[in-house]
Formats: C-alpha cells, sequence, structure tokens
C-alpha cells in the first residue's frame, strides 16, 4: 500500500478538487496524480457555514487557490451507525464533535482533517478534527509546508521495492 494512503496529505485547494476517483465502486480512494489518498488536511478561513439542527455542519474552508466543501457530523448519539459502538466512545465522539462545532465561525483561520468523501460527485472532507489557528503565519506555513510536501513526497511515486516490502511486512501480521 502507498504511504500517502493512510495519512492526512496536506493539500491546497485546487490540489484537493482535482482528486479523481478510479471506480465508482471503491468510494474511499481517491488519487492524487496516480498515487492513492484518503485523507487529507487544509488550511484556511471559513467562508461559509451552514448548521442543520444536530444532524451536520457544513462549512467551506478558502485558502487562497479555491473552497473546500467540509461536513462535521453531529448526530453520533442517534445514528444507527454508531449503534455499534462502546456508547462511551460514541458520547466523547458526540461532544468532540459538539465542540468542533463552537470552534467553527465566519472567518476564523482552521486547520481541519478527515476522510475524503464524495457526495453527490463533489469532494468534500468528512472531518474528524477541528484546530482553530491563533498564529497569523499558520496559513502561509500551510502553504509552503503543502508545496514542499508536494514537490518531494506526493509527486514522487515509491520505489517497487518499497511497495513490494510495505505489502510484505503487511501480510505477516
Amino acid at each position: 500500500m502507498d504511504p500517502t494512503y493512510g495519512t492526512h496529505v496536506k493539500l491546497l485547494a485546487f490540489d484537493f478538487l482535482s482528486l479523481t476517483q478510479k471506480s465508482s465502486s471503491d468510494p474511499i480512494c481517491f488519487y492524487r496524480k496516480g498515487r492513492p489518498v484518503s485523507r487529507a488536511e487544509t488550511v484556511g478561513v471559513v467562508v461559509s457555514r451552514e448548521r442543520k439542527g444536530d444532524k451536520f455542519l457544513k462549512f467551506l474552508v478558502d485558502d487562497g487557490t479555491g473552497c473546500i466543501p467540509c461536513i462535521l457530523w453531529l448526530n453520533h448519539l442517534n445514528s444507527p451507525y454508531f449503534s455499534r459502538c462502546n456508547p462511551s466512545d460514541v458520547r466523547l465522539m458526540a461532544d468532540m464533535a459538539a465542540g468542533f462545532a463552537e470552534e467553527i465561525k465566519l472567518g476564523a483561520l482552521a486547520r481541519v482533517r478527515g476522510r475524503i468523501t464524495s457526495y453527490r460527485g463533489a469532494l468534500q472532507i468528512t472531518v474528524s478534527d477541528v484546530f482553530v489557528e491563533r498564529d497569523p503565519n499558520a496559513q502561509i506555513s500551510y502553504w509552503l509546508d503543502s508545496i514542499r510536501l508536494a514537490v518531494n513526497c506526493y509527486n514522487v511515486l515509491p520505489s517497487p521495492n518499497f511497495l513490494k516490502h510495505h505489502h510484505q511486512q503487511n501480510h505477516k501480521r
């Protein structure tokens, strides 16, 4: 498995919005220049915010290259999806999501991480965590990190030996 697949890949909006899916049969795998990615991180200004009661919060993060749609689920306590989970874990997730929803205000500079998903053909980040940045240089620093990582890591395909070794290690477990 490619090492970019399970990590939060730092992407600028123009890069995020250019991700592709090879097939609709695998809804959780997206590709950036041929490399699989499943999670992303972005930093930008919250420019739109729409809450649907206790169900979800939709918001847009603008990083200067475009806007990334994000969705934060708030229905942990009454969703059948979480009914099979430990109730104390679900309560913790619900409390964390409620706290994140309070932090996401219009004009806030936010660092958002989560799974890359598609809804009605549009890419979005299904939020796992949010951090409101207090440092005014955070967005510039993020831009520089994203560009450096794109050039030195994301644009470089792993060697076949790495993939072979990684594949063998995963099958020994």
